[in-house]
């Protein structure tokens, strides 16, 4: 095993030789910065959760954002590189373990982390934690993968991906799903193989898929209401097989008047 302090944290995300590989494999494309910079940039304090080596907020100091930036993530080895940049605060820990007390206008959880939430226990405490962490007027904006889209059907070692890590080595990444979708999760290996390694690295790695449905009814038990949803970046309408869902909520004001805890 790869060395992690928290065994419920994914090998893809604790070990630093494939954490350092995660913005070569996952870099923060134009359209994805796009739909997230402008409320962020509109926020006086933004907390993103999972925000795994910090592309988000490093984009978002870089395009003027001159107030409170925090990041959470459970992993050392991706806040390692996120800790790259100084002028953001960076917090190890999970999101049900947040302490934040209505500190927030805005928190995002972009690239999927929604989706590392596998149980309705799990989403039900982070959202609660999060609606500790908003102040009474605060909004939430995540994406997650649409399950109406299938993805996980082309998580196949023919969809090999092949990169360069930081000393211009060839690294090949593959997926297999080896625990098909049963109406909630998918379970699936994460394989790099290269010459930097004597034998190919694993992470087995596991995630939830919620419809729009699903995420109307955690989100209004925590005490959000839905402001909007969208099908992909662009903007455009959630489908039955759009690829993702996106979805922007406030804080109700029952919520919002509630007490933390």
């Amino acid at each position: 095993m790869c060395p992690m302090e928290n065994p419920s944290v994914d090998r893809q995300f604790a070990d630093p030789r494939l954490a350092a590989l995660y913005d070569r494999l996952h870099p923060l494309s134009p359209v994805i910065r796009d739909f997230y910079l402008p409320p962020m940039l509109a926020a006086p304090a933004v907390l993103d959760v999972g925000c795994g080596t910090g592309a988000l907020l490093k984009a978002a100091r870089a395009a003027g954002h001159r107030g409170r930036l925090c990041g959470l993530d459970p992993a050392p080895a991706m806040l390692a590189v996120a800790r790259a940049r100084a002028d953001v605060e960076w917090t190890e820990g999970d999101a049900a373990s947040m302490r934040f007390e209505r500190e927030f206008d805005l928190a995002v959880m972009s690239g999927h982390a929604f989706q590392a939430l596998r149980t309705d226990a799990a989403i039900g405490a982070a959202l609660a934690a999060l609606r500790r962490a908003l102040k009474p007027t605060g909004r939430l904006i995540f994406d997650t993968r649409n399950p109406g889209a299938r993805a996980w059907e082309r998580w196949t070692p023919e969809h090999a991906v092949e990169l360069r890590d930081a000393d211009g080595t060839r690294v090949r990444v593959t997926l297999e799903v080896v625990a098909p979708f049963d109406g909630r999760r998918v379970v699936f290996l994460e394989t790099y193989s290269g010459p930097h390694w004597s034998e190919p690295l694993a992470s087995r790695c596991e995630l939830r898929f919620c419809d729009a449905r699903e995420l109307g009814e955690f989100l209004g038990q925590a005490g959000f209401l839905i402001e909007a949803q969208f099908g992909d970046f662009d903007r455009s309408a959630l489908a039955p097989a759009s690829p993702e869902i996106l979805t922007l909520a406030r804080l109700t004001a029952q919520a919002g008047s509630r007490p933390p805890g």
